[in-house]
């Protein structure tokens, strides 16, 4: 079988020609990369990751092929993916299809047969920077760079409210003693699924739902939800966040949702160097000096600096590889926030332990 070739041209100019994979076509964003060693349809099915060019480390990519219920979401809003080793055929007996026909289908372009080695050092190097594949641009570099300056930056860009539901939903056993309403910015699947497992009846909300919305609900608690973007830009969930802390009811938010519940208590949020995707991310817990490796996906973090100042802030987690805040809770309020992901999917599941804290927060209010 001849491979139809495929060009990747990063920000800085520096290019690499490999082979198509997926969707023929152009398309860019911001290129990262993931450190995990399995779960790639997690991933790419992450909402976190609009707008993102994913770079996997792991050598082989498509092995296991696909299966319905390994989904985050409904479909893939990445940006692209690239590959060292792509894999068209799949040993997995109860996969539903293979990788590339679902790339296919969802209409994602990636780059497969390059030195993903070489790509990622230059990224831990040089940083987060938009990128651009394409199978159509192969001896034109100068039109794949005119297309490349279309990509928006990351910085500044609000992705939320394209990719969170537009209706409410319901999830869960609607007999629960706990009633939950979820703010979607990008919410994972898995997610909900852990609050369901604990007992947990959820109402999903859209991202622009206001809190005299959700109180129509009369819901025992608020979860903020992880999800794409720069949180710095998201005003409207900031506000709505303000106005959910003063119903005094227990709140929760992972990645995206952490953040937001810093910028609602006045501490600022920054774009970080390169990020952190991984599966084996150390963090350790403060407040009971244990560590526990975590799945974590983000290029935003909270500023150590406005969090110590905070006083009515209390910083529970720290990342041990750089010693930022992974986590905090508020001492005025009933609510805490991790910038990992305990839901852990894929990855280890030292963390889910923060979802039966939410229960227990729950139950004394």
């Amino acid at each position: 079988m001849i491979k139809q070739k495929a060009t990747l041209l990063l920000a800085d100019g520096t290019v690499f020609h490999g082979s198509l994979i997926g969707n023929p076509g152009t398309n860019g964003g911001e290129i990262c990369f993931n450190t995990g060693m399995t779960g790639y349809q997690e991933i790419y099915t992450d909402p976190s990751y609009t707008g993102q060019i994913i770079v996997t480390t792991t050598s082989h990519i498509g092995n296991y092929g696909v299966i319905d219920e390994e989904v985050e979401s409904d479909h893939p809003t990445i940006g692209g993916i690239v590959v060292n080793t792509f894999s068209e055929v799949h040993s997995r007996l109860d996969a539903s299809g293979t990788l590339q026909d679902y790339l296919v289908k969802n209409g994602v372009t990636g780059i497969a047969d390059i030195d993903t080695r070489q790509l990622v050092r230059h990224l831990r190097s040089k940083g987060a920077m938009n990128a651009i594949i394409s199978s159509e641009f192969e001896d034109d570099l100068d039109g794949l760079q005119a297309e490349l300056e279309k990509v928006p930056d990351m910085n500044g860009l609000e992705l939320s409210s394209t990719v969170c539901t537009q209706e409410p939903y319901f999830f869960g056993d609607e007999n629960s003693a706990i009633k939950v309403a979820c703010m979607d910015f990008g919410i994972k699947k898995n997610i909900l699924r852990n609050l369901a497992d604990r007992g947990v009846y959820c109402k999903v909300f859209p991202a622009k739902a206001t809190l005299a919305e959700m109180e129509e609900w009369a819901p025992n608690a608020y979860f903020l939800s992880n999800g794409p973007g720069d949180p710095a830009v998201m005003d409207y969930a900031v506000k709505t966040t303000k106005d959910i802390l003063e119903t005094g009811k227990p709140v929760f938010g992972i990645c995206l949702g952490h953040q937001l519940l810093a910028e609602s208590c006045g501490i600022s949020t920054y774009k970080m160097h390169h990020g952190h995707r991984g599966l084996n991310h150390p963090i350790k817990n403060l407040m009971t000096g244990k560590s526990e490796i975590t799945s974590q996906n983000h290029g935003f973090n909270i500023t150590r600096e406005d969090t110590e100042q905070n006083p009515d802030i209390e910083i529970t987690h720290v990342h041990l590889n750089d010693n930022t805040v992974a986590g905090i809770r508020l001492k005025n309020k009933p609510a805490f926030s991790v910038q990992y992901h305990p839901e852990s999917s894929p990855g280890p599941h030292d963390s889910r332990y923060l979802f039966d804290d939410f229960i227990s927060l729950i139950n004394k209010n």
